[in-house]
């Protein structure tokens, strides 16, 4: 397939021209268009986490932004109390929007000027000088990889929890969940996703579009039946939702103003995976606008969406001494009205409707881990490619049949799938593997924030402004500093246990883990990726062409000048 053919009304765009001047060959198809865009950037975006088991009280884990916002409500509530989980959901949305402009070169950092499937990571490597880019594009790119596939293991782990809790429903509680039966689900869900998305890029653009409407409907929904089942007279004051009333610490030794803060938590959790939309680059039109305006929508909507969600939740929880109730979720009790009315007379208890609740949001996590896995997926296709994975750019590779990655597509699914198989030797195992996340992808961000004032004069260091590159003036530097600073101040507070005493359950091991990864992703480089890993190319002179697999019937996106000179 010609370079041309990528482009829109079958012209070469900008887009697939700046690829090739950075020497890759426009391998996939643009078929992403501005609502599939955005709608991506919603389902990727509000993905919640598993916690370890007594960070909070244990509640289903769920996907999308309603059910976001239902994982994590019990930790600013019981916590810091109500007017944590309020004030700081709307702190946090609006420090995450400055990290959102900053991210995707609305405001500096280049990563759409590369409008490559590396996103961050191709970004954060043209941002030093030319002699340091292959060990930060190496560590940087090995940390996000593994960022994202703890991510996506633990979405689709959560998701086989709400299955299997919607057959307890269905038993009338008799059956029993053991972590065979949970891993195996959770398995098999990987596989299902790894096959939908095999399909061409042009099928999963229209079946992406679906996404932003379940997502944002059962939002509205929720919101608006749970204010008309609710009383007035059962209803808090503004003082309980807005004001000192409603600062209560339950920490058991925090400091107030800590257990306060504890609430960022929720958005932080909730608004995330900025990079996603930008590790598809290759395959939306018009990326340099689409993607950057996709992420700062996604942002805006999620966070005043989730503000007015986390109001009413407040305003209709009923008694804080109650909370979170025998459910074990405050978001349930909150919700119980709502939730008895959508599954009738089925919900006879509150632990049914505890687990009945997994019923309505299934839908949301399902969709959450397509999304999840496209963009994983994209992030080794584009390493490998680079010759960063010791394949030998085995996958990096694209189907000439689907113009799709499927090796890489594959890769991801398998991966996804071991650190869930820690379940059967320890749940707290799991979850602290799954809890490096946050961290790990929070500071992914930033880093190429910094690295673009740090290494701005430089020589070697080639920065093409996007479109909405806001200058070098106050503003921007304002902007910049304001998300790099919010993001370390909530790196801390992630790597903080919430409750105290600590034990080796309420311990948290999310910055032990991140740093350990650090570290041994540097070792690797100096042991043997320094062999074969230079960095991603800078021009189309770059050690970096063509290369195509003759024997499997697929083609490469980059090969070296050997691999050239031998098939011409």
């Amino acid at each position: 397939m010609s370079a041309c053919e990528h482009g829109t009304g079958g012209f070469k765009d900008e887009d697939d021209k700046r690829l090739e001047s950075l020497g890759y060959v426009p391998s996939l198809k643009r078929e992403f268009g501005n609502f599939a865009t955005i709608s991506f950037a919603f389902s990727i975006m509000v993905r919640t986490f598993i916690l370890p088991p007594e960070t909070v009280p244990p509640p289903p884990i769920l996907q999308g932004l309603c059910s976001s916002v239902a994982t994590t409500f019990n930790t600013p509530l019981l916590l810091g109390g109500p007017s944590s989980a309020t004030w700081c959901w709307i702190l946090g949305a609006t420090l995450c929007l400055t990290l959102g402009k900053s991210f995707p070169a609305h405001c500096s950092v280049p990563i759409i000027a590369f409008p490559t499937c590396g996103g961050i990571y191709t970004a954060t490597a043209h941002l030093v000088p030319k002699r340091r880019r292959p060990i930060v594009g190496w560590v940087f790119g090995w940390v996000n990889i593994l960022g994202h596939i703890a991510g996506l293991s633990s979405t689709e782990f959560g998701l086989s929890r709400m299955i299997w809790a919607a057959v307890v429903v269905a038993k009338d509680g008799e059956y029993e969940i053991t972590s065979g039966k949970v891993v195996g689900l959770f398995a098999a869900l990987l596989i299902f996703h790894g096959i939908l998305n095999c399909p061409p890029t042009r099928y999963l653009a229209t079946f992406t579009k679906g996404f932003v409407f379940i997502n944002l409907g059962t939002t509205a929904i929720i919101t608006i039946v749970l204010l008309a089942t609710t009383g007035r007279h059962n209803m808090h004051s503004a003082s309980y939702v807005f004001g000192s009333k409603g600062i209560v610490n339950q920490t058991n030794g925090w400091d107030d103003v800590l257990a306060f803060l504890f609430g960022l938590l929720s958005v932080s959790w909730t608004i995330t995976g900025f990079d996603s939309t930008a590790n598809i680059s290759e395959e939306v039109k018009r990326a340099a606008y689409a993607a950057p305006v996709a992420i700062v929508v996604a942002v805006i909507g999620t966070g005043l969406l989730g503000w007015l969600l986390n109001i009413v939740l407040v305003l209709c929880s009923g008694p804080l001494e109650n909370l979170p109730g025998a459910s074990g979720s405050a978001f349930l009790q909150a919700c119980d009205e709502f939730f008895r009315i959508l599954h009738g007379s089925q919900m006879k208890s509150d632990h049914d409707l505890a687990h009945g609740q997994g019923l309505g949001v299934i839908p949301l996590a399902f969709f959450v881990c397509q999304s999840a896995l496209q963009a994983c997926s994209r992030t080794i296709y584009a390493f490998s490619r680079d010759h960063g994975l010791p394949d030998k750019g085995y996958f990096g590779y694209v189907s000439k049949w689907t113009h799709t990655p499927l090796r890489a597509i594959w890769l991801t699914t398998i991966f996804s799938i071991l650190p869930g198989f820690l379940d059967f030797a320890s749940p707290v195992a799991a979850n602290a593997i799954f809890s490096l996340t946050a961290v790990v992808l929070d500071i992914s961000f930033i880093i190429p924030i910094a690295l673009r004032r740090i290494f701005q004069d430089h020589p070697d260091v080639q920065f093409t402004p996007g479109p909405f590159y806001l200058g070098d003036g106050l503003f921007g530097w304002a902007v910049n500093l304001s998300c790099i600073v919010w993001t370390l101040f909530t790196s801390v507070i992630f790597s903080l246990p919430t409750y105290l005493p600590v034990t080796k359950n309420t311990m948290n091991y999310a910055s032990v883990i991140t740093g350990g990864i650090v570290l041994l992703a540097t070792i690797g480089y100096f042991v043997d990726g320094y062999r074969y890993y230079h960095g991603p190319p800078l021009t189309r002179h770059d050690d970096i062409t063509l290369a195509v697999g003759e024997a499997s019937g697929e083609k490469a996106s980059v090969g070296s000048k050997d691999e050239n000179k031998m098939m011409s």
